[in-house]
């Protein structure tokens, strides 16, 4: 399967520098399908009633260029094409392009469902923007469990999606967040969603900048389980296996070297 990097939304938070949405779009056998999404074109025309007060502190760029709707066209594609997309968690800069794609069926963790549709806490009401989902989309509740992939326990392959992409349970961050593995052929691209901030949590000699890991630690559903995935992960990039290649949400370097080896 080909794999395509897209940035879906540019963001410039104040003193942790710019952002990137950093979405997979998969050419896959049975049409194309999207990692999370970015911010959509109805976030770029209505960005008050759609991000709320988020926006003062994302303060996304909002490019209609930069959503992943236009992006798929400008690769030659149409949007019907996109026949399935798999979110690694409902925070609105995920998910914002979900009504691009109304058709598409919403693949995502049962837990995650539970936080943010049908019985989100107080905390959770006031994290997630039903009007994301305001449209109807064709949700589909997965629940990873009983199959290893790499060390983590709590895995399913979607078949019905495509061979070769599975999900992967991994809470903490919120409290059904999801990492979403994608067979590229040549290796393996794990997107990590928001389980770590900074490509300093995998390892080497920088520290993970302090705005962004205070940001971290206050978004966090579970901070502990945070820790215990960032030690998972940097162990995964430690073994420094040429056959994967462990991909984040936001930080723009890590983007960059995907392409750069896609």
């Amino acid at each position: 399967m080909k794999v395509h990097h897209l940035n879906c939304g540019t963001m410039v938070p104040p003193l942790t520098g710019a952002l990137v949405c950093h979405v997979l779009l998969v050419e896959a056998p049975g049409g194309l399908v999207l990692v999370d999404t970015g911010f959509g074109l109805r976030d770029v025309a209505d960005p008050r009633g759609r991000l709320g007060r988020d926006r003062r502190l994302l303060r996304p760029v909002l490019r209609a260029e930069e959503t992943a709707a236009r992006q798929v066209e400008a690769l030659g594609f149409r949007r019907d094409d996109v026949r399935h997309i798999v979110v690694t968690h409902f925070d609105l800069d995920h998910i914002g392009g979900l009504a691009d794609f109304p058709d598409a069926q919403v693949h995502t963790t049962a837990a995650e469902v539970l936080g943010a549709v049908v019985s989100p806490s107080r905390r959770e009401r006031s994290r997630y923007r039903p009007v994301q989902w305001a449209h109807g989309p064709k949700i589909v509740e997965h629940t990873p469990d009983g199959e290893a992939w790499r060390g983590f326990a709590a895995a399913r392959e979607l078949d019905a999606v495509a061979p070769g992409i599975v999900l992967i349970s991994l809470p903490g961050h919120t409290r059904g967040h999801a990492c979403v593995a994608v067979d590229a052929g040549t290796h393996w691209v794990l997107h990590a969603g928001d389980a770590f901030f900074h490509r300093a949590t995998l390892g080497g000699h920088s520290p993970v900048p302090r705005t962004l890991r205070t940001v971290e630690n206050l978004l966090a559903d579970d901070r502990r389980r945070v820790r215990d995935n960032h030690a998972r992960l940097a162990e995964l990039h430690g073994r420094a296996d040429a056959g994967l290649s462990i991909v984040n949400a936001h930080d723009p370097v890590l983007l960059e070297r995907a392409r750069a080896t896609a």
